[in-house]
C-alpha cells in the first residue's frame, strides 16, 4: 500500500518551485517541465497540481501578489501623510535581494501581458490594487497640506510612472541607480507635488 500524500504540503513544494523559477527566469523561463527539473520530479507530478501552462501561470501571479503584498504592506505601518506614502514608495525601489527578485519577475511579466489579453486584464487589475494602496495615501497627505491641491488620481499616476521607471532602470543598469539616486529622484518628484 502506498504511503499517503500530503498533497497540501505537495502544493507548498511545487509552489516553491515555481518560484525559483520565476526568479532565476522570470516568465519566460515558466514551464510545467522548468518546474518539474527544479522539483526533481517529473512533469507528471507537476501537471496534478497544474494541468497546463496558463493554469501555473495564473498560480505564479498568484504568488507574486501575496509576496508582493507581503514585502510592501507593513512598509508604512506606524506612519501617516506624506511621511507614509514615501515609504511605501521608497519600498518599491529599493535594493534588498526580495525587492529585486520580486521586480525582475514583475518586468518580465509586462512582455507575456501585452500579447495575451487575459494576461493583460491580470496586469491592468494589480495596477488597480497598486492604486487602491497609494490612493488613500495620497489623499491624507493632500487633506494635511503635504502636498499641492490636485487630482488624487493624476498624483497616483505620476508617482506610479517614477516608481516604476526607476524599478527598469535599475534593472537595466543597477551599479548607475544606486538606492541614494533613486530616493533622491522620488523624493524631487515629492518635493514638485509640494504646496
Amino acid at each position: 500500500m502506498p504511503a499517503p500524500v500530503d498533497h497540501e504540503a505537495r502544493r507548498a513544494d511545487v509552489a516553491e518551485a515555481v518560484w525559483r523559477v520565476l526568479a532565476r527566469t522570470g516568465f519566460d523561463g515558466l514551464s510545467l517541465r522548468a518546474v518539474a527539473t527544479e522539483l526533481g520530479a517529473t512533469t507528471g507530478l507537476v501537471t496534478h497540481y497544474f494541468p497546463h501552462r496558463e493554469v501555473l501561470v495564473r498560480h505564479a501571479l498568484d504568488l507574486l501578489h501575496e509576496r508582493s503584498d507581503a514585502r510592501l504592506a507593513p512598509l508604512a505601518a506606524g506612519l501617516s501623510g506624506l511621511e507614509a506614502l514615501r515609504a511605501r514608495l521608497v519600498g518599491l525601489v529599493s535594493d534588498d535581494d526580495e525587492t529585486m527578485v520580486l521586480s525582475r519577475i514583475w518586468v518580465s511579466f509586462w512582455g507575456p501581458a501585452l500579447a495575451d489579453p487575459d494576461l493583460r486584464d491580470r496586469e491592468a487589475v494589480r495596477y488597480v490594487r497598486w492604486r487602491s494602496v497609494l490612493g488613500p495615501l495620497v489623499v491624507e497627505a493632500l487633506d494635511r497640506g503635504e502636498l499641492a491641491p490636485a487630482d488624487p488620481q493624476a498624483v497616483v499616476d505620476v508617482l506610479t510612472s517614477c516608481t516604476h521607471g526607476l524599478v527598469v532602470q535599475v534593472l537595466v543598469d543597477p551599479a548607475a541607480f544606486p538606492l541614494a539616486r533613486r530616493e533622491a529622484a522620488l523624493d524631487l518628484v515629492l518635493a514638485s507635488l509640494a504646496p
